[in-house]
């Protein structure tokens, strides 16, 4: 089920922030401006399974193609170090189906995403169903590359978006879906 073996399983890390959108139109223009290339526009549904550490989510694009990703990162505003992997299935319903009864599903999180890329930094303006709409900054660090450098850019190209202190939020949709469902109970 693995798309290409060579590129079956990597080890990276990047400096996250995430935020919510104030004005759709007014970043998706600066991020345009920043871009190197237009954007590319993915539809996504994340299925989260319980872990022990950290997260694991399935991400489907197509009903071929799928990326199965853990990650560890801190529930914190701001920008976060973020250390994660990535499989490739081209199979991602028979590994859902797997994962599923093996550890259990706890969140689904849909949304489609325009992709803009800076350097080294990925802009993600995300329209999440039933959430809204946010912004993920994603600067990728080098193997031998500082945290402090990646959070330096990501605070660069944060004021370049107007992106404000006060927009940033903590971990990830799927705690705000969770949030949503909890409060809907009670």
């Amino acid at each position: 089920m693995i798309m290409n073996p060579k590129d079956a399983v990597r080890m990276a890390r990047n400096v996250e922030i995430k935020a919510r959108v104030r004005n759709f139109d007014i970043v998706r223009q600066k991020a345009a401006a920043l871009a190197d290339k237009l954007p590319e526009i993915i539809e996504q549904e994340d299925v989260f399974f319980q872990s022990s550490c950290g997260r694991l989510k399935l991400r489907q694009l197509a009903p071929n193609t799928g990326q199965l990703i853990h990650y560890e990162r801190p529930d914190v505003s701001g920008p976060k170090t973020s250390t994660y992997s990535i499989s490739y299935t081209d199979n991602p319903s028979q590994l859902r189906n797997v994962l599923a009864s093996a550890l259990g599903e706890t969140t689904i999180v849909k949304k489609v995403r325009e992709v803009y890329l800076v350097g080294q930094t990925r802009i993600h303006l995300d329209v999440v169903e039933g959430l809204g709409v946010f912004i993920e900054l994603e600067v990728v660090l080098g193997v031998e590359e500082a945290d402090l450098s990646g959070q330096n850019t990501a605070y660069e190209v944060m004021a370049e978006l107007g992106i404000e202190q006060s927009d940033l939020i903590e971990g990830a949709y799927a705690d705000l879906i969770e949030m949503n469902i909890k409060s809907l109970d009670c």
